[in-house]
């Protein structure tokens, strides 16, 4: 088999397409979290905080001298991102604590018990026969 066809049997089987639109909707989803962090969560924050704006939060190392830019730590901006990723993670813990309870509602569904197989059969004959 050629390497194209491998590769067109590989692209299109269904776990590789599942994929690829979980990460179309993961990084849609990230967008939507970081735009509600950002002008829903952090902004009354700001404001009980005494009107902060978060991204401007910063410690400057180095002032601008010239042409030079100044060198700070933006530390407002990294919480504003660790809550991104809060918002994130508890979304996807939800999503991931629902399939599972919805797995178990499956598992927990009795099933009947097999046949025994013929091996089986003639084993319990023979440990039967032994016993008479």
């Amino acid at each position: 088999m050629g390497m194209m066809s491998e590769f067109k049997e590989f692209a299109v089987q269904g776990n590789v397409v599942d994929m690829a639109v979980g990460i179309i909707v993961g990084a849609a989803f990230g967008k939507i979290v970081s735009s509600f962090v950002k002008d829903i969560i952090m902004p009354p924050i700001g404001v009980m905080m005494g009107g902060v704006d978060f991204t401007d939060l910063s410690v400057t190392i180095q002032e601008a001298a010239g042409e030079i830019p100044a060198v700070a730590i933006k530390y407002g901006a990294f919480v504003q991102t660790i809550v991104d990723f809060i918002i994130v993670a508890m979304a996807i813990f939800m999503a991931v604590k629902v399939m599972n309870n919805m797995k178990k509602e499956e598992e927990a569904a009795p099933e009947e018990d097999p046949a025994p197989s013929n091996e089986e059969v003639l084993l319990t004959e023979i440990r039967d026969l032994l016993k008479k």
